[in-house]
């Protein structure tokens, strides 16, 4: 009868344990989701600079936008991209996913308006097309999204309008040249490589002994997949531009991003690095992204940003 009852109290104990453990894992559960919605409104400007102009060309600064992932009634984020105006940068550059409602470009025009007053360029990203689905959040720590099952169409043809209307260029698969500062500066952009849409223009064919002049090559797309990555540096990109990873959006402090949602190395998912392909080497800025997936709106060790990135003469 003693053992029955010894065995009885070993019971208890282990099933006391167990009810701690596991409320000390729920604690730890809410606190981290507490500090990560409180994170992803955090915003920061990420500043760089890079010396790849040519001679007596600069500074030019640009400041690089993505995955704004907007949502009606976000009054904080819609109040701090019209500040960045305040920046007065002397392009923009928008590398895609903007939305992540249905009912959010209007709104998100308004709060990119003070921005268009700048010259700009931009691409999309998956979520300007179709709008994020409900899934369990776990399956993100998996690897890169999957197809959508049941897709809702984005409003992609209002948003892009209302970008070419405030001036800024479209660079969905397409090729064009801009004077920024007095420097010619050619763009190739590609639709989102996440999708497999991606198809490359080139670069701009100007006048007769055009090339021969001093000009900037940037490249601009939105998921940064090692075959685009190393379609552009093979192709003599001078700078590209990308984001897509959100910088992993949830990461481990000292550690970094766990996961890229891409083939890109984690430890590339934000910043700004040199990509080599075929004995070519580029810069490639990645951004950490502005937003997240309204159905995953956290962030831990990885607050949103904008980057400044200010380009300056070699030496």
């Amino acid at each position: 009868m003693a053992g029955e009852t010894t065995l009885a109290g070993r019971v208890r104990r282990i099933g006391r344990g167990f009810a701690v453990t596991a409320a000390v894992g729920a604690a730890t559960g809410a606190a981290a989701v507490g500090y990560g919605l409180w994170e992803k409104n955090q915003f920061v400007l990420r500043e760089e600079s890079l010396a790849i102009l040519p001679q007596g060309h600069g500074p030019i600064r640009v400041l690089h936008l993505s995955d704004i992932h907007f949502v009606p009634r976000q009054h904080r984020k819609a109040g701090w991209l019209a500040s960045l105006a305040e920046l007065k940068p002397d392009l923009v550059v928008n590398t895609g996913d903007n939305l992540s409602h249905v009912k959010a470009v209007e709104p998100l025009l308004q709060a990119l308006q003070p921005l268009m007053e700048f010259p700009g360029v931009f691409v999309p990203g998956s979520n300007d097309y179709f709008g994020p689905e409900l899934r369990n959040p776990a399956s993100y720590l998996r690897g890169p999204s999957g197809e959508r099952q049941n897709p809702v169409e984005l409003d992609w043809p209002r948003l892009r309008s209302g970008f070419g209307m405030g001036g800024w260029v479209d660079l969905t698969n397409r090729s064009q040249s801009l004077v920024v500062k007095g420097l010619r500066v050619d763009f190739s952009g590609v639709d989102d490589p996440h999708l497999g849409l991606e198809r490359y223009a080139g670069w701009p064919r100007g006048t007769k002994g055009q090339d021969a002049s001093a000009h900037l090559r940037i490249a601009v797309a939105h998921a940064p997949y090692q075959r685009v990555l190393d379609h552009f540096t093979d192709d003599g990109a001078d700078l590209l531009f990308a984001g897509h990873t959100h910088g992993g959006q949830i990461c481990l402090p000292g550690y970094g991003a766990l996961v890229a949602n891409c083939d890109l190395p984690t430890w590339r998912a934000k910043g700004l690095n040199d990509w080599e392909s075929n004995g070519r080497t580029t810069p490639v800025n990645v951004s950490g992204g502005i937003g997240t997936s309204r159905f995953a709106p956290v962030r831990i060790a990885c607050r949103p940003e904008a980057v400044l990135l200010t380009l300056t003469s070699r030496p």
